[in-house]
């Protein structure tokens, strides 16, 4: 094992084989904090974004923050039930990508795929972020590296991840778990301290003060429209994550789409009771906040009040345990780690959604296949990088990147419920069980629910939030959209040229004509002759470059003496090039001929240390890539192996379990080989 493999076997731990993936379904106490931990996290950050939006009428907005709340709870929950329908209907784990491709046509279902990809990089990069703002009441020194903090953050969920779906989630259950019992219970203890011991309870931010902006002070006409239609926008970053469990029904043990149903349920009861009751406790408290970059501040008696931007939760925490520190400590602590976590819900999401259009030819196939963990891990690494790219641009600006979110979320929801409607009417057509029937029926007017709902927040969302960067993540779906149509394209255009013929099988080249690369006169380069001559071409000839006279009659000297048993031919070479004359003599050996092949031989070196890959084989790279292009011609590669490679031999029978066979020094590239134990 190289150094290489080491650091891989530390950071990701051993490999498993494709037997082992039923070692890795989830039961529901584990895929709950896996996929949820998103829309469960979310509750952390949307009452603030709603609170802040209503910051720009003043105080008198914050008294629609909890009507607010319970518009997106009620939208939660149709939403919750409309996706229950989505994992029994569709378990193979498409989610809205396979429901909108099956029912919509392939169009609609890029639109999804591509929306939710988009999405689920602004999760990662929303959610750490988040987790960065809310770390800052313990560490100050964050403040002014919340970025550079983030990006690191991001990496180190990147690598946990590449360990594997499982062993991730387990690590992550207990403090999703501590965030759930941390948060209720301090809403229980505030509404019981409030209604049963009648003590009043008030936010450090309550006797302040706010001047809004005037434009939305008034609170009437269509000033209240657009404010509380951006504050129900914002809010609704809560219902984010929702649509993962749909896309992860593979992960889940069997009965995986009961297992996946009984999850969503868990999720939207204890994600609406606490995004509910964070936001019924802060209009009781009357804790604030406000969109200081809006021109929005607090003000006591008439003059102005800074470094009072707590998130409504640190000030929940403080206020309701301010005779209980370890309270505090507990709340903040589980806020700021289920805040990084909830990025694991993208980092499941992602790369199964990415496998899944790699099959179906619409991204790279190396996002396709499993990595050594039996996890897709070129599909985490390229999440990571988007993210890390994105909270280093934006600072880990939650208001700034809360801007973009959501419209890909919503455009998937909309999109899909709309592909379940022409599901269950396309199977009613065809379903005579009266049984059946009702369950069907009742199954499409909850996603006919779905639909208008999703529907309608989603015109608000494009509405409200279009001028304020909504249309940099529509511009980032419709690249995304465009991109992965130019590579189905390209990869059906190689499928059409690639495919076999009955012609294929039978035809062979009428003429070969072997061509060997000599610029040693040494064993690597006898060794390619011999398989030149071994091959029985039709022709066979060595050729050397004249890049040096004296080097150059040397080896004819050395060549006439030896007689390797064919010709060779000298290319004069005035400018001392070695790759160029040879590539443009193979070039003139072409007929035209589609029958005729050029076989050209290079010999190789075959090397231990990577270090020595640097000092050798650059002049065949350099062929190799040249002649790759050339029609009609083949190169192959003929390796001599140096002494120095029998450590990268010893490796690889170390992993194989092969036994190595050597012969006696300086026989190894002559004898040596493998045999299986």
């Amino acid at each position: 094992m190289n150094v290489a493999d080491a650091l891989k076997r530390v950071l990701v731990g051993r490999k498993l084989a494709s037997a082992q993936l039923g070692e890795t379904l989830l039961p529901k106490r584990i895929a709950l904090p896996v996929f949820a931990s998103d829309a469960l996290s979310s509750v952390a950050y949307a009452p603030d974004e709603i609170i802040l939006t209503l910051s720009l009428a003043g105080v008198a907005g914050f008294f629609f923050s909890w009507q607010i709340g319970l518009a997106v709870a009620v939208v939660m929950a149709v939403v919750v039930l409309s996706y229950r329908q989505t994992v029994h209907a569709y378990p193979s784990g498409g989610g809205d990508f396979e429901v909108a491709t099956v029912n919509l046509g392939p169009n609609a279902g890029l639109t999804v795929a591509s929306a939710l990809l988009v999405d689920y990089i602004l999760t990662v990069a929303v959610s750490v972020s988040s987790g960065v703002q809310n770390a800052k009441a313990l560490f100050p020194f964050m403040v002014g590296y919340e970025g550079v903090v983030a990006a690191v953050i991001i990496l180190v969920l990147m690598a946990m991840n590449l360990r594997g779906v499982r062993e991730s989630g387990t690590l992550f259950a207990i403090p999703t778990y501590g965030f759930m019992f941390a948060v209720l219970g301090m809403i229980l203890v505030g509404l019981f301290r409030i209604f049963v011991l009648g003590q009043p309870l008030n936010a450090p931010t309550a006797e302040f003060d706010v001047v809004g902006d005037p434009f939305y002070s008034q609170l009437t006409g269509f000033a209240m429209i657009a404010l509380l239609a951006r504050a129900f926008s914002s809010g609704s970053a809560a219902l984010t994550g929702v649509e993962a469990i749909s896309n992860g029904v593979p992960a889940f043990r069997e009965p995986k789409s009961r297992n996946a149903a009984t999850t969503l349920a868990l999720l939207g009861t204890i994600a609406i009771s606490m995004l509910t009751g964070i936001l019924a406790l802060a209009n009781l408290t009357r804790a604030k906040m406000v969109d200081e970059a809006a021109g929005v501040h607090f003000t006591l008696n008439g003059a102005p009040v800074e470094d009072h931007q707590d998130t409504i939760i640190a000030q929940l925490a403080a206020t309701v345990f301010d005779v209980f520190p370890v309270g505090f400590v507990l709340v903040i602590t589980m806020t700021m780690i289920i805040l990084f976590l909830a990025a694991n819900t993208a980092f499941n999401g992602f790369p199964v959604l990415s496998s899944i259009l790699a099959r179906h030819g619409f991204l790279p196939k190396a996002l396709y296949t499993r990595g050594d963990r039996l996890a897709y891990s070129n599909g985490i690494i390229l999440l990571a990088l988007a993210a890390v790219g994105l909270v280093l641009v934006f600072n880990a600006s939650v208001t700034a990147l809360i801007q973009l979110y959501v419209v890909g979320v919503f455009v998937s929801f909309t999109v899909s419920q709309l592909g379940m409607l022409r599901h269950w009417t396309r199977h009613l057509a065809t379903e005579v069980d009266p049984a059946a029937r009702r369950t069907m029926k009742r199954a499409r007017a909850i996603n006919a629910v779905g639909l208008t709902f999703t529907g309608t927040v989603l015109v608000i969302v494009l509405a409200s939030k279009f001028i304020y960067g909504a249309y940099l993540a529509i511009l980032a779906m419709a690249l995304l959209f465009v991109l992965m149509k130019l590579i189905s394209r390209h990869y059906q255009k190689v499928a059409e040229e690639t495919a076999l013929s009955p012609s294929d099988v039978r035809m062979l080249p009428s003429r070969v004509h072997a061509v060997v690369l000599v610029t040693e006169l040494d064993k690597p380069s006898l060794r390619a002759v011999t398989f030149a001559r071994a091959s029985r071409s039709s022709s066979m000839e060595a050729v050397t470059v004249a890049s040096d006279e004296e080097h150059t009659r040397h080896i004819r000297e050395q060549w006439d003496a030896l007689d390797p048993g064919m010709p060779l031919k000298i290319i004069s070479s005035p400018y001392r090039e070695v790759v160029t004359p040879f590539v443009k003599y193979v070039k003139g050996l072409s007929s035209g001929n589609p029958r005729d092949v050029v076989m050209v031989y290079v010999p190789e070196l075959v090397v231990g240390h990577w270090w020595e890959r640097l000092l050798h084989n650059q002049t065949t790279l350099l062929i190799k890539t040249r002649l790759a292009f050339v029609r009609g011609v083949i190169t192959a590669a003929v390796p001599y192996q140096l002494a120095s490679s029998r450590h990268a031999i010893d490796r690889v029978v170390r992993q194989d379990g092969a036994k190595w066979r050597r012969p006696g020094t300086g026989t190894v590239h002559s004898g040596a080989h493998l045999d299986d134990e």
